[in-house]
């Protein structure tokens, strides 16, 4: 089917939208917006890919653009302050080229330099001014982008922040070892894993520098909260896994919801299929009700001090922003070239990948 997306210009286009894919909620419940920061964000992102060389000069001009990462961000983190979007859509745009990293370190059976790299990023993510200069362009980019992230909040944020993300980084370590042993994960060990590769928790951490505060723990770790979050980083997961399960199957790829649920459930392909989408849908349903809850905790804590009030304010807009997030994510898979993998010259290797830094020279 066709839907107009607002993305990339300043003309709606036209998207198809495979039948198979396509979210009519989405389409009409979920209004997309766009950080007004977004030009100058997108050309900001394409300059910091070449100043740290995560990406060539030639990759960049062809492909940065079409890849839609500061697309994503900008429609996830509306109201940011410019500086907090700028750092948060450099950040993803890094946390790309890593999972490129990783991938090839996979298919190349790499396990030194990804085990050398896993533990220069637990390095540079406790102490990033040290290694702002490291030698592999991929580790000071991160410092970079994580010592900026750090200057927005507070030493608490910034110690809750590095401990999702050591635990991120584990979960890729715990990828590779599947992926090169060929080792599917149950269902219920696919979902844990997930929750730690697709940075769920690292995604809802970036709501608070966006609204400005750091929220009260009793806030953030409320039920309604912490459900709405999940739910909205459940949708994002699930919806990648139902848009790339074909390409994984063709790919002997072994984490992917469908893959698990054949492979552990005895389910085929047409069933695994159903049984994605309906989790996908599930998880739109059930967020519009987690929604409500949390705006009803936001008025509660409206108390009539200034400081309840600014804590209502941001629980508000960081459900607003959880609500972005689900068109951000539809519309990102069927703009960006990331997914065009038909279109490629090689399906086993993205065009845009940084092949020198990716050690194949």
């Amino acid at each position: 089917m066709h839907a107009f997306s607002h993305g990339s210009s300043s003309t709606p286009t036209a998207i198809a939208v495979p039948p198979a894919l396509s979210l009519p909620v989405i389409e009409s419940g979920f209004p997309r917006q766009l950080h007004p920061y977004w030009p100058k964000l997108q050309e900001n992102t394409r300059t910091w890919l070449l100043e740290k060389r995560l990406m060539p000069a030639d990759k960049v001009e062809e492909y940065a653009d079409g890849l839609c990462y500061t697309d994503l961000m900008a429609g996830y983190y509306i109201g940011a302050p410019d500086e907090v979007m700028q750092a948060i859509a450099d950040y993803s745009a890094w946390f790309f080229v890593w999972d490129d990293r990783h991938d090839r370190d996979v298919i190349h059976g790499r396990a030194d330099a990804w085990r050398r790299l896993r533990f220069q990023l637990h390095a540079a993510l406790d102490a990033p001014g040290d290694h702002l200069h490291h030698e592999d362009p991929l580790v000071a980019g991160f410092a970079d982008s994580v010592g900026r992230l750090y200057s927005f909040l507070g030493q608490n944020w910034n110690e809750r922040f590095a401990l999702h993300f050591h635990a991120v980084i584990e979960a890729y370590d715990q990828e590779f070892r599947n992926r090169t042993s060929g080792t599917i994960p149950t269902v219920d060990e696919y979902l844990e894993l997930r929750r730690l590769t697709f940075a769920h928790w690292i995604w809802t951490d970036l709501l608070e520098p966006s609204a400005g505060i750091e929220l009260p723990d009793a806030v953030r770790l409320h039920p309604a909260f912490h459900r709405a979050a999940l739910l909205s980083q459940e949708f994002a997961a699930w919806y990648n896994d139902l848009c790339s399960l074909p390409k994984e199957i063709a790919g002997d790829e072994v984490h992917n919801l469908g893959i698990s649920l054949i492979h552990h459930q005895g389910l085929t392909l047409e069933e695994a299929v159903t049984e994605v989408r309906r989790r996908v849908e599930e998880s739109i349903s059930e967020f519009l009700v987690a929604e409500k809850d949390v705006l009803r905790l936001a008025e509660t804590l409206a108390d009539g001090t200034a400081r309840g009030k600014a804590v209502s304010a941001a629980v508000t807009a960081c459900v607003g922003n959880m609500r972005n997030w689900f068109s951000s994510v539809y519309w990102f898979h069927h703009e960006s070239g990331r997914y065009r993998v038909d279109s490629w010259d090689d399906r086993s290797t993205p065009p845009y990948v940084n092949n020198e830094a990716a050690g194949e020279k």
